[in-house]
């Protein structure tokens, strides 16, 4: 991970072609893509595309095989990750959880309970907490930071469609009052589509990036979601030949 002097109108980061084998196979292949300031960039895909995996890379939590990740000096990222595995034989308050996972203040932490609408959860055990609140706590425990950048892994997941879409909500709003960018990993494609500025389909690479009604047009997209999918979202698609063969089902060629 390289950081960059870059000025904050510019670029806040930048993955170069990132490429991560394992196995002799290549989880991830020549991935790039810029995140600018106030943008708000999504993630999609197949499960065991890469991902979560690409996400770590950008945190330097993964190193890739090739290629480079660079981000813009002083950057500060907020994480919210995918799932977070506590034990059950030690018990742990939110307030407690936010103060090992920071070393934020009192006032700091209170303030992002209440961004993030989990006030109320201040002294409960966090093995007590269900799905949609303990997605709340990880949203707060990532604003700490005071964050140029919030990178969130499923952030609507273990929720109804009720809280899935408060959560999203929620999302957009701290986006606009924090003035952050956002990079999300999601399968929520109704939620996604409504308020994303761009979409990344990711299937070990980048098959088809765009706005979300230009995204949803492209065979690669339909291929992996099924023929429906650009129906059931509300937008016309068209066919182009980009099809996906290591997906049951599908074949995948670079676009000519």
């Amino acid at each position: 991970m390289q950081n960059l002097s870059l000025s904050p109108d510019n670029v806040l980061l930048f993955a170069d072609r990132v490429t991560v084998q394992r196995d002799g196979r290549r989880v991830l292949d020549q991935v790039s893509l810029t995140l600018k300031p106030g943008q708000h960039l999504t993630l999609i895909g197949p499960n065991g595309a890469g991902k979560t995996l690409l996400l770590k890379v950008l945190l330097g939590l993964a190193q890739p095989t090739e290629g480079k990740v660079e981000r813009r000096q002083g950057l500060r990222i907020g994480y919210m990750p995918q799932a977070l595995e506590l034990s059950p034989l030690m018990p742990i308050t939110v307030e407690y959880f936010l103060q090992l996972a920071s070393g934020a203040d009192a006032a700091a932490i209170e303030a992002a309970l209440h961004l993030t609408e989990a006030y109320a959860l201040t002294h409960r055990s966090m093995h007590q907490l269900s799905g949609g609140e303990r997605q709340r706590v990880l949203l707060a425990r990532a604003l700490l930071r005071q964050p140029d950048l919030l990178l969130l892994d499923e952030p609507g997941q273990n929720m109804d469609v009720a809280g899935q879409l408060a959560m999203y909500a929620l999302i957009r709003r701290i986006q606009q009052e924090r003035s952050c960018a956002v990079l999300m990993v999601s399968h929520d494609l109704h939620f996604v589509m409504r308020q994303t500025d761009q979409v990344i389909c990711l299937f070990h690479h980048i098959c088809c990036s765009g706005k979300p009604q230009d995204i949803v047009q492209d065979q690669a997209f339909t291929q992996i979601f099924g023929p429906q999918i650009a129906e059931v979202l509300g937008y016309y698609h068209h066919h182009h030949g980009h099809t996906h063969e290591h997906f049951p089902g599908h074949d995948c060629a670079e676009h000519a």
